[in-house]
């Protein structure tokens, strides 16, 4: 990426400003190939600020990494000076966090301003937007027109053409096939998959915007029904454990017809050491039944400063020089993450490295969030009762009808008097 690399020294140096050499500790996930380019960019501004960046690997798993993080800041850790923070995490770790408001009002214009909202407590801006988020449906374009089959538009002919094309390839030798992979285990991913079931479906949002609690009913029950059809067919019984990587490795190696996941796959599908390289594209979500809107769960991360911090100015820059422009773009061409600034979507360049990625602009902009600003601070605790009962669904404990009825109890106890 030689042709960014005098627009983020000069970046570095403007966003860095005379800020004293300083320590910054960065806690950053490891999904695909991120830590990687982070240390690409992290060279970068070390080597115009003077400052040292130290990278703290997180698991790639966000329900653990949001456990590590509410711990540390409980107890007021000084060692952490920005946080990568998933979307949801705002209205929960809101009060760790300081204000970027003022220290990014140069910039904060060339963002989406949904995505600021979303980034935005009480008024306060609590993160600034890395990288959005929105999964697709990715198919093996090269199998579906072996078998002269067109691209799903619901889950059941995505369900039908993965288990046709899946037992004529194992016939023909492929004995590895599986017709689709998503992330089935016990996680925020989990809660993710079954939200775009449930909403593409008809069934609501979990929660609602005015805090219903919408998640028992027949739609969302007829989803997970059908999900749990898929394991063992059309899906492998290990679906249950997988992640975003453990799908991204079935996938990439040749062994999925179709794959649930997110834009970063795109570019990891097309490397050098691919098996699909070339061989497959990427659509919206499928919907239960025609005239029902597709329904992807809206993502992405951030950048938050630890009120916590010592070195709040360098931290600062820090965040603003890795969300700027220029990196973004470059985050976009290596790694196929979607930008939060509008301008990078009329990119030639990204277009040229990422051919879906302009397209993608509306799917995102329409994604189904979870509803975390509903139940604020009881967030977690609700997703985690809905993944739990998705996943006794699929594996088999219990009908889709008895668990969403003892979610929706569960839930109720929960929420008390309000969210």
């Amino acid at each position: 990426m030689k042709q960014f690399a005098l627009a983020l020294s000069a970046l570095a140096v403007a966003v860095a400003g005379p800020i004293r050499a300083a320590e910054i500790s960065f806690a950053a996930n490891t999904t695909g190939k991120s830590i990687e380019f982070l240390q690409k960019q992290v060279a970068v501004f070390e080597k115009n600020t003077g400052n040292h960046v130290k990278l703290v690997t997180m698991p790639s798993s966000s329900s653990e990494q949001f456990s590590q993080y509410r711990l540390w800041l409980a107890a007021g850790n000084k060692d952490i000076d920005v946080y990568q923070t998933d979307v949801i995490w705002a209205p929960q770790l809101a009060d760790q966090f300081i204000d970027l408001k003022e220290a990014t009002k140069d910039v904060v214009g060339q963002f989406f301003p949904s995505i600021i909202a979303s980034q935005t407590v009480n008024g306060r801006l609590v993160a600034l937007p890395l990288f959005t988020d929105a999964p697709a449906l990715f198919y093996r374009k090269d199998l579906l027109d072996k078998y002269g089959k067109q691209p799903p538009k619901t889950w059941d002919e995505m369900a039908a053409t993965a288990k046709e094309v899946q037992d004529k390839e194992r016939q023909a030798g492929q004995k590895d096939l599986w017709g689709y992979v998503f992330q089935g285990n016990s996680y925020e991913g989990l809660t993710c998959n079954a939200l775009e079931w449930v909403k593409s479906s008809g069934g609501g949002q979990i929660v609602e915007t005015d805090g219903a609690i919408s998640i028992n009913n027949e739609k969302a029950a007829a989803a997970l029904e059908r999900a749990k059809g898929w394991i063992g067919t059309i899906s492998p019984p290990g679906v249950l454990a997988y992640q975003e990587e453990e799908s991204r490795g079935v996938w990439q190696t040749g062994n999925a017809v179709f794959m649930r996941n997110w834009p970063y796959a795109y570019s990891l599908g097309n490397g050098a050491d691919s098996a699909v390289k070339g061989k497959f594209d990427v659509m919206t979500l499928p919907v239960a039944a025609a005239g029902d809107k597709p329904s992807s769960t809206l993502g992405g991360w951030n950048l938050a400063v630890s009120k916590y911090s010592e070195k709040q100015e360098a931290a600062i820059a820090l965040v603003k020089f890795l969300a700027s422009k220029d990196v973004q773009k470059a985050r976009a061409v290596e790694l196929s993450n979607l930008p939060t600034l509008t301008d990078l979507y009329d990119d030639k360049d990204v277009a040229a490295a990422q051919p879906f990625m302009p397209n993608w602009k509306p799917i995102f902009q329409d994604a189904v969030p979870r509803p975390s600003a509903t139940a604020k601070v009881k967030y977690n605790e609700v997703s985690s009762k809905f993944w739990t009962a998705v996943h006794n669904t699929l594996s088999g404990s219990g009908s889709a009808a008895e668990n969403l009825e003892l979610l929706e109890a569960d839930l109720t106890t929960l929420k008390g008097d309000a969210w």
